[in-house]
């Protein structure tokens, strides 16, 4: 089974592949209430927990989107991008203690590419993402608000839905290299 995260300080969208690609799991853990670090790691931790005992077979493969490593004009600042890398590692290391397996680390733009998604100049990529599985993964369930938009964590289930297919096409594509 594949374990693929979307890390984030207010809501981490997590998705469980089967080991034929399928969904088993997919959902969020929001962590808007948690003001506080720790409180947000102890409510993904225990949402994590939670997880692992729910799923049906042990968790083997882990990948987590690389969390961003510069600046870009308009975008996150030093701090936010030190607090997001600092939340990404203590998610990453409660992922190993729990499930014996090193996470792997996906650039999202890279995720993206091995699923077979562009992302239009002028587009918001998780837009793009959000109607990508919308339109490709019928399992994949939505709801929205009164005005017809995702509700919030539903942007955050579809990147890491991507995030564990592009884990799952990549070890797909080792294994048919090997043999």
């Amino acid at each position: 089974m594949i374990l693929g995260l979307d890390i984030s300080t207010s809501i981490t969208g997590y998705t469980l592949l089967n080991q034929d690609g399928s969904i088993q799991e997919v959902g969020h853990i929001d962590l808007r209430k948690q003001k506080n670090f720790f409180d947000k790691a102890r409510v993904a931790r225990d949402a994590i927990v939670a997880l692992d005992k729910r799923t049906p077979s042990w968790i083997q493969h882990i990948y987590i989107e690389q969390s961003l490593q510069s600046f870009r004009s308009g975008f996150s600042s030093a701090h936010t991008l030190s607090l997001l890398s600092r939340f990404n590692g203590v998610i990453s290391w409660i992922c190993s203690d729990l499930f014996s397996t090193d996470p792997q680390y996906i650039a999202a733009t890279s995720a993206r590419k091995v699923a077979g998604i562009k992302v239009p100049k002028g587009k918001k990529a998780k837009e793009v993402v959000m109607q990508f599985v919308i339109d490709n993964v019928p399992e994949f369930d939505v709801q929205y608000t009164r005005h017809g938009n995702p509700k919030p964590g539903y942007m955050d289930r579809a990147d890491s839905y991507i995030i564990a297919k592009a884990g799952w096409l990549n070890e797909r594509q080792e294994t048919q290299n090997t043999d």
